[in-house]
């Protein structure tokens, strides 16, 4: 496969519970070899889903962390001074330590130590996947608590996905991205064939995805919307449309409201996998996002 004329569908959400990850899962199973990447690390949810049975499993080493060796500390009090994420602590026995989780890795403790009592090994920060699915292969990822450099382990999960899609000749990359606009947001949007944007007809869903099509039009990437649960307020739906194509996007779809998700994600299905209204929706959403590809 020309690495070329693979292409990269990615679905976003200005904010969190729109249903993208449902959209995501449902495209899986409606595409034809696709490889799936879960580029939300912070918060994955994608394999709750499409159950997937791990093939390679590798750590994320990112960044460093500082720890200070009891033994050579002078309790100089250095460290404490010049630490400016409050990380370095001195307990009880007046030994001075630093909390893991508020440690930036900056490495200025390290360098300012007189002791030279600090250590500054790389971070363990999480790990990576690859996994087999009902719907083909998959990357993801899970960050550590408190780690940092998400945007890093997303374009890492990216990378992978691609190195499948050429090793199993698969024409589509669909990836389930992060919500809001952040790094980790950026780092899946960039470079990417197409993004889909799942909205709900709220006004902070309407605020949230105008930044997201900002950000999108900013990387020169082509957008489209659907409004899910859009029949909840018909209203609001007509707002979100008319600001979608006042953007520049598409507006590829809607998606009604029905049980049947939530009776699909209590049984880790996906909601094509039930027959509904919003499946059907969901279906045609699929074809009308494929022809725009």
């Amino acid at each position: 496969m020309n690495p070329q004329k693979i292409k990269e569908l990615l679905i976003l959400s200005g904010k969190g519970g729109t249903g993208k990850t449902s959209v995501t899962a449902s495209f899986a199973m409606l595409a034809e070899k696709a490889v799936l990447a879960d580029c939300d690390v912070d918060a994955a949810d994608l394999h709750l889903i499409l159950t997937p049975q791990i093939k390679e499993q590798h750590r994320f080493i990112c960044g460093n962390l500082a720890v200070i060796r009891q033994d050579d500390c002078i309790s100089c009090n250095r460290c404490l001074e010049v630490c400016r994420f409050k990380a370095v602590s001195v307990g009880v026995d007046e030994k001075y330590s630093i909390d893991p989780a508020s440690c930036e890795g900056c490495g200025v403790c390290v360098q300012q130590c007189v002791a030279d009592a600090i250590d500054f090994p790389e971070r363990d920060s999480g790990c990576w996947m690859i996994s087999d699915t009902r719907c083909g292969v998959m990357v993801h990822a899970q960050l550590a608590p408190a780690a940092e450099n998400s945007g890093k382990l997303v374009t890492l999960v990216r990378d992978k996905a691609r190195q499948q899609a050429e090793q199993n000749m698969s024409p589509l990359i669909i990836s389930d991205g992060p919500p809001g606009i952040g790094c980790p947001v950026i780092a899946s949007l960039s470079g990417v064939s197409f993004v889909l944007v799942i909205t709900e007809p709220s006004v902070s869903g309407l605020h949230d995805l105008k930044r997201v099509l900002a950000l999108a039009k900013h990387f020169s990437v082509p957008a489209a919307v659907c409004v899910n649960k859009w029949d909840i307020n018909p209203q609001q739906t007509k707002l979100i449309e008319e600001a979608t194509e006042k953007a520049g996007a598409v507006v590829a779809g809607r998606i009604c409201f029905d049980s049947s998700v939530t009776n699909a994600q209590l049984q880790g299905k996906a909601a094509v996998e039930f027959s509904g209204k919003a499946a059907d929706d969901i279906k045609n959403l699929w074809s009308r996002v494929v022809k725009l590809l």
